[in-house]
């Protein structure tokens, strides 16, 4: 079962120069289209004397969404091989902007092609690449005389706790490993009253 992902701690560069044109290459961490959203509008500022902010990005431990821009360079060329880097490395989580300044040479497409991939794999290579876990939650319902039964599996289990009530009825929300999900389930529905509350669900 694949429960593990990677992705990058924090923001890296790579520059990459071809006939003159320089491509700067920032690798940034991420988790929503807003952060990307937001990240873009940044460097698109920040690099508006630039010819070309083009980017790509992945997310979710899924890899299902994805996305490639080529910002005004011919089809295919760059975002495309930016995502190739993002691919081959098998990282998630991840936006890649590639900011290019044209030195007056023309690459053609083939150079582009080449030009746009290494500059992604500098950022790539200089960031630091963790491997995840993809976590899940549940939500356990209960009523407070049996609060030790919970906590000797939560002690045994180690999820992390995210959050807990204790009135007449007690909650608990937990998170722990995907692999690790069905043994912390079967053990709390053994628990009398304990009620699951799967957050897939919702």
């Amino acid at each position: 079962m694949e429960d593990t992902y990677k992705t990058i701690t924090e923001p890296s560069e790579g520059i990459y120069t071809e006939k003159r044109s320089k491509f700067i290459a920032i690798a940034l961490p991420v988790r929503t289209h807003e952060e990307i959203k937001a990240h873009l509008e940044v460097y698109q500022k920040k690099y508006y004397d630039a010819r070309h902010v083009c980017y790509a990005y992945m997310l979710g431990h899924e890899r299902k969404d994805f996305r490639a821009n080529d910002n005004g360079e011919p089809s295919g060329t760059a975002g495309k091989p930016i995502l190739g880097q993002i691919n081959s490395n098998e990282l998630t989580d991840i936006l890649i902007i590639v900011v290019r300044y044209f030195g007056g040479i023309k690459l053609g497409t083939s150079g582009l092609i080449v030009a746009y991939k290494a500059a992604a794999a500098e950022a790539i290579a200089s960031a630091t690449i963790v491997e995840k876990t993809v976590d899940d939650e549940v939500t356990v319902l209960f009523e407070y005389p049996f609060m030790n039964d919970i906590m000797r599996i939560v002690k045994e289990e180690e999820p992390e706790i995210i959050q807990q009530s204790y009135d007449m009825d007690c909650s608990m929300t937990l998170r722990i490993r995907r692999s690790m999900m069905p043994c912390l389930m079967a053990r709390l529905e053994k628990v009398e009253t304990a009620r699951i509350i799967d957050d897939k669900e919702e």
